[in-house]
Order: C-alpha cells, then structure tokens, then sequence
C-alpha cells in the first residue's frame, strides 16, 4: 500500500501563527506593543510578529516562575509524577509531529523531512529520557560515626534561564528544559529572535499536558533586551545558554555582575575531522565527512569543518567527496526529497559569502560551489561548498563559519595533524578514522575536545554528554550528567544523642 505523500506546501498556506510570549500559562503580547517580524527563509515571507520581550516582560516571567517554585506546585510534586507529566508532554509533542516540524523549517530553512524525522521525535525523546531517568536518580548518606546521619540530597536550583539558539531550536530547548523540568524547577526560556515560533508552541503543549502555569515560560526578543535581561536578573538561579562564545562571555560577565547565579555555556566550535590512510573504509569515512558538514546546512557547532585527510589518500577521497555533493544541492525545504535547506536568514547568508570570498583570496582551492543558490525563491540558500589547498592560517580554517562550508587540510604526520588540529581557541568535537586501535586511542586522548569519535561522526545519543572545553563552554547538556547543572547539593548533619 503506498502512502500518501503529504502536501507541506498547502498546510504551510493554511497555518497561523502565534508569536506571542507564553507567561504563566497565557499568551500575551510585550507590555510595551513592540513586536518583530518572523521572516521565513523558506521564501522570505513574513510568518508573524512576534513579541519584543523587553526588561519587563522577563521581569514578569521570572515572577511568575519564582511564585511557581515557592509554592511548590511543580519542586513540590514526587519525581513519579513529574515523570508521568513529562512523558505525556513527550507524547503530545509526537502527536503535533507534522505542526511543530512545519513551525521549525518555516521559521528557520531545514529540510522538513529532517524537521519531521530527526528534530521532532529527538526533542520528544529527550523530555520523556529525563522524565523516565527523576525518580531512578538516589541520594546520597555519608560514612560517619554512631552519633550522627548525614544526609547529601539533590534539591532544584529554583529559577532557570535558558537561552538557546536558532539552528536547533526545539532540540536545544530539550536539552534545557528536559532536566531543569525533571529536578523540579521552573523555567524561562528565551529562543532566537531568528526561530521563535516552536519554543512557544512547545509551552503551550507543556501546559496540556499537566505542567502547571509559571513552570514554563517563554520570552522571544533579542539578545540585548530580553536576554541580557535574563542574565543579569537577580531572582535567576541559574543560566543556561547555548550560542556563539561571543555571547556566552557576555553572559557569564552578566552573571558575575549580578547575583553570582551559575552560568552554563555550550558555545562554539571548529571541529576537526582527521582521516588516516588506514582507514577501515573510505567510503564509509566520506559519507560521514561530508553528511555531517552539510547537515543542517552546516549550521551546526558541532559541524566538522576542518578535515584533515592523509597525503597518499586525499586525491581519492576527494574524487568520492565532491561525487557526493550534487545530492545535497539546497533545494525546497517544503519538499521531502531535499537534503539541504535555507540558511537562517540574510545575515548569516551573507556571512557564510564572505567567508567563501576570503578563503578564495587566501588562495584556497574552490574544487565546488562557493555561490547562492535558488535567488529566485526569494529565500537564503547556498551551495555546498568544497575548499582544497586550505592550510591553518587561513580565515576559514580558524573562524567558525556555520555554512555548508569544509575545508580540507593534507598532512603526513599524524601528530602534527593533532597539533594543527588543537591549534584553536575551540574543543567541542572531534574524529579520527583509523585501523589501528592503539592509534585510535592515542589520538583521541590527545585531541582537546568534549567529544572524540572514532571511525564515526557524530552517531553519538540522549545518554551521553555534550559539550566542550576552552572556548566552546562549560558544563554538559545531554545525559544524567545535565542534571548536575539544575541542582544543588545539600548536606544535613543530624546529631544522634
């Protein structure tokens, strides 16, 4: 029986849009009127105005937030029942697949089949993985003597801010909202002004599914309004963000600046990808290097832009590369068949043009793309883009581009590919495609990154933590490892007569 194929382009025309802030459990325009426009870059239409959350709209969500965990509505609830809320808002979000797949590649240029297929059900995944991982999670008794109990409990931070960016949008707001929610917090969540719509209507979901009002709350606006804001907030107990490390030194500079609340970052990254001549299977190695770099239109952090290919094997591998590359021309997003997108929007379009432009004047070698694509859809699109000759100094090998932009860098020796491969301010991700295991090992202790695959890229899950070191952040999203962000340690000693 063949299945019918679902027409996005006419529930696309039929849709409306709510960009209205969501604050204890009502949708309400900013208290000053101001709004923005969502511009889809899809096709450049407008899709909404949105809320220009300002100082008093986050003020009024950290209200109702703070009054939420005082009375102790959600902090106050055992962890089986916020376990059973959290797997009915998984399940809600599943059953609104097709809704919040369309608001994600409307508002932000992915693929819907990706939108439909990977964003959906791993946003779902990851609120009913920490839903079903609170009540399996126990406490702790000190060794002490006969005469006392020490008792070393988890308690929620109280109040958490989320900040998270436009390229993910619902899957990073998971991975913050996911185990803030299950300690027993309350949340404020501020999305990209660039991809607001599903943040919102994940809120709205929330509240269908038992989360009470305040719990969950969501401010759109820009980063120096409501973000900064969020940030230097004194009834925040913790911040969580995940953007550019730009941005993310602000943040922790805001923190300090106001009441010491912790700080978390997940920021940016160059990630090297070095393939060895013996590597267990070429193909498989190039399928990988080049899904990943171009997935999400390369808007990724975690994207492996520097790839560093063995001499003796970089012309064939090449060769296969840039076979590869007419199957992911940026095409409708609308249409399942496509592979790769729209970039966000004009700005990122043309930051990603200017970094081609100066990797062909620092004598790169363009082997494909390097040009905007599909200008008469009236959206943002580019080709995937292929650079050879690349060497470390270069703009394009140092600087993260977030485009379908690689660069590939040759080499001999493998310990100077690791040198050249740690010489950044960055360490989110890595991979080393080798044969030999004794190498494999080596070579991932010496790599400075919060991740290392081996003759993979990027396979990893819900159960194991991302995140970097040096200039890519601090602290971990995904795993049980999160939950340490959004809780505080707490030891009561009873004296026993």
């Amino acid at each position: 029986m063949q299945t019918q194929k679902t027409d996005w382009r006419a529930q696309a025309a039929s849709m409306q849009f709510d960009g209205r802030a969501f604050i204890d459990g009502r949708r309400v325009g900013a208290q000053s009127g101001a709004t923005f426009e969502c511009l889809s870059p899809v096709d450049g239409r407008k899709l909404a105005d949105a809320a220009r959350c300002d100082a008093a709209d986050v003020d009024a969500a950290v209200l109702a937030a703070r009054a939420a965990f005082d009375d102790r509505r959600w902090a106050g609830l055992a962890p089986a029942a916020r376990k059973r809320t959290l797997i009915r808002f998984a399940d809600l979000i599943l059953q609104h697949r097709d809704e919040l797949a369309l608001l994600e590649t409307l508002d932000m240029g992915k693929p819907i089949r990706y939108s439909r297929s990977v964003d959906v059900p791993s946003t779902a995944n990851c609120i009913r993985w920490y839903g079903e991982a609170v009540d399996k999670i126990y406490d702790e008794i000190a060794p002490t003597a006969d005469t006392a109990l020490a008792l070393i409990t988890r308690e929620p931070v109280g109040v958490v801010a989320a900040i998270v960016p436009w390229n993910y949008p619902m899957i990073m707001a998971a991975w913050k909202i996911g185990p803030a929610l299950a300690a027993g917090n309350s949340v404020v969540l501020k999305p990209s002004e660039k991809s607001p719509l599903s943040a919102l209507r994940l809120a709205e979901i929330a509240l269908e599914a038992g989360i009470p009002a305040g719990v969950f709350n969501v401010v759109p606006g820009y980063g120096h309004e409501a973000g900064s804001a969020l940030a230097l907030h004194m009834d925040v107990d913790c911040i969580g963000f995940t953007g550019s490390t730009k941005v993310g030194k602000l943040i922790m500079q805001y923190a300090g600046q106001s009441n010491l609340k912790r700080a978390w970052t997940e920021l940016g990254g160059k990630s090297a990808n070095i393939v060895c001549a013996d590597c267990p299977d070429l193909d498989a190695a190039v399928r990988a290097s080049i899904g990943a770099i171009y997935f999400n239109q390369g808007e990724s952090c975690n994207a492996p832009s520097r790839l560093f290919v063995e001499e003796s094997i970089k012309a064939q591998f090449l060769e296969k590369a840039v076979a590869m590359l007419p199957g992911f021309q940026p095409g409708d997003p609308l249409d399942e068949s496509t592979v790769m997108g729209a970039i966000v929007d004009s700005i990122q379009l043309q930051t990603v043009l200017g970094y081609i432009e100066s990797g062909q004047a620092d004598g790169a070698r363009l082997l494909s793309g390097g040009t905007r694509q599909r200008i008469e859809s009236g959206g943002y699109y580019v080709a995937p883009t292929l650079f050879d000759g690349v060497n470390s100094s270069m703009k394009i090998a140092r600087e993260e581009i977030f485009g379908p932009v690689l660069s590939v860098i040759g080499f001999t020796d493998l310990e100077h590919a690791i040198r050249q491969a740690n010489a950044t301010t960055y360490g989110l991700q890595a991979a080393v495609w080798t044969a030999d295991i004794n190498k494999a090992i080596r070579t991932a202790r010496a790599l400075r990154a919060g991740t290392v695959h081996v003759n993979s890229y990027d396979d990893d899950d819900i159960t194991v933590p991302f995140g970097g070191v040096r200039q890519s952040g601090n602290g971990r999203d995904k795993s049980l490892h999160a939950l340490d962000k959004y809780t505080e340690l707490k030891t009561t000693w009873i004296k026993i007569a």
